[in-house]
């Protein structure tokens, strides 16, 4: 399976998206983090002195008003309650630089020889949770143990919801007064207006990134598009040169190849096609002559020479009309334009089939495409004794399979037949063989549609060779 996607602009949005993923993960944790220890240090550092000042209005007091008091004081998150006696806490080895510091803020408020103890629950690492090993005491008041035994964790904070803390201090008569304090319900909530916030902006930035991607990459898809469409029209418009610095040199790079090479065939195909023109005007000349040669079997050699250079002529001719495909492209009906080659054959006595048929017209240029045609049928016909043609019709492509009953070819050779003036003596009846221009012209053809032409030998009874030429819709 692929997690990357093909695209530069997949893949630019995806990273910018991952990356703005983790920031904002990121930088919300260290927030919840830093909110849950600031909620614990300003609950302890308020209760402290609100204990200190509790304490030091209760010690001058009697029992009865002290008891009042409290049952009035005694109300969350600060529990109060008068004990005879303090209560007995597990072993505080594992108190932290939190109780010290609490234990510190009460001894500077009620001094340092007044008897304090202070209990904090401690939480394991990794779950948040107080320590399940610990040793809890049981003769405490029901406030007392359900801190301890009632618990949940904030994710993200490092701090229990319920977090708290149980101090002990004695007053005068011996009497003790026991503060269980409780973090409130609505402090240890999740900040959901935060989240919210924090959901919002990543939205936007991913909204923005989209847009900012896609126009940055907008200009090299174009570019992309300009190239693809560069085979099929030489001739076409040249792209816009704007946008930033890099794209309008991109731009301005390839419009100026462009120009170079529509120059450069522009060049060669006009010195070809007027040297093969300007031939047939001394061939003429030369068969006048012939007349008067008086030799029957020397006028038959130079005829048979002549005939041949007059069709190579012609061949490179069709080959550099090809080449130039400067026909305009229209919608074509190809089962009709099959049909009319097939019925021209047929009137020849030339053996032609057609099976399947193409769902919807094809946008291309009628002349060249004819000739594509009429190149692949002639050539099966000559060598293959009859065609059939088969037409496979998607919605991405339009394929026309033409085979013939020859002897096929070589593998080594499939693609060398392409190449001008190239003819397999060997397997090809010379006699009836042409110039090799032929499949050369029907593949430039094919390619100037943006298509493929390919040959293959047939594997259904072992002969005959399959010419499969694809067109995209």
């Amino acid at each position: 399976m692929k997690l990357l996607p093909d695209s530069l602009w997949g893949r630019l949005f995806l990273l910018l998206l991952s990356a703005l993923v983790a920031a904002q993960l990121i930088s919300a944790t260290l927030h919840l983090r830093d909110r849950g220890k600031a909620l614990m240090y300003a609950s302890g550092f308020n209760s402290a002195l609100r204990i200190a000042g509790l304490v030091q209005v209760l010690d001058p007091l009697p029992k009865g008003q002290r008891q009042r008091i409290v049952t009035a004081l005694d109300l969350p998150p600060l529990r109060l309650q008068l004990r005879d006696r303090p209560q007995e806490f597990p072993d505080n080895s594992h108190e932290s630089a939190r109780a010290e510091l609490f234990h510190q803020m009460l001894h500077l408020r009620l001094g340092r020889e007044r008897p304090v103890q202070v209990y904090i629950p401690a939480v394991s690492s990794g779950v948040g949770r107080y320590s399940d090993t610990e040793s809890e005491p049981q003769d405490l008041p029901d406030a007392m143990q359900q801190l301890m035994g009632h618990h949940r964790t904030m994710m993200g904070m490092h701090t229990p919801a319920n977090f708290g803390f149980i101090v002990q201090a004695e007053l005068q008569g011996g009497e003790w007064i026991t503060f269980t304090y409780s973090l409130p319900e609505e402090l240890s909530d999740w900040p959901w207006d935060l989240l919210a916030a924090l959901v919002v902006l990543l939205l936007a930035v991913v909204v923005v990134s989209f847009v900012a991607v896609r126009w940055m990459t907008r200009p090299l898809s174009q570019l992309a598009v300009a190239a693809d469409e560069l085979g099929k029209d030489i001739q076409r418009a040249p792209l816009q040169e704007k946008g930033p610095t890099e794209v309008r040199r991109a731009a301005r790079a390839f419009n100026t190849m462009q120009a170079r090479l529509s120059r450069f065939v522009e060049e060669r195909t006009r010195i070809l096609a007027a040297i093969s023109h300007d031939l047939k005007t001394p061939i003429t000349r030369m068969r006048l002559r012939l007349e008067k040669v008086s030799d029957s079997v020397v006028r038959d050699k130079l005829e048979r020479d002549l005939s041949e250079m007059q069709i190579l002529v012609q061949g490179s001719l069709d080959f550099m009309r090809g080449m130039a495909l400067r026909e305009k492209t229209q919608r074509l009906d190809i089962n009709a334009l099959l049909e009319s080659l097939r019925d021209d054959a047929q009137d020849m006595g030339q053996s032609v089939r057609i099976r399947g048929t193409a769902a919807a017209p094809y946008l291309g240029k009628p002349l060249a495409l004819k000739r594509c045609f009429v190149n692949l049928i002639e050539n099966a016909i000559r060598y293959g004794r009859e065609a059939e043609i088969e037409v496979r019709d998607s919605e991405a492509e339009l394929q026309i399979v033409i085979t013939d009953k020859g002897p096929g070819l070589p593998d080594d050779t499939l693609e060398k037949v392409f190449e001008p003036f190239y003819r397999i003596e060997a397997s090809r009846n010379p006699k009836t063989g042409g110039t090799g221009l032929g499949l050369s012209i029907a593949r430039n053809i094919a390619r100037g549609h943006g298509g493929e032409l390919r040959l293959e030998n047939s594997a259904e009874d072992g002969e005959g060779l399959r010419a499969v030429l694809t067109l995209p819709r």
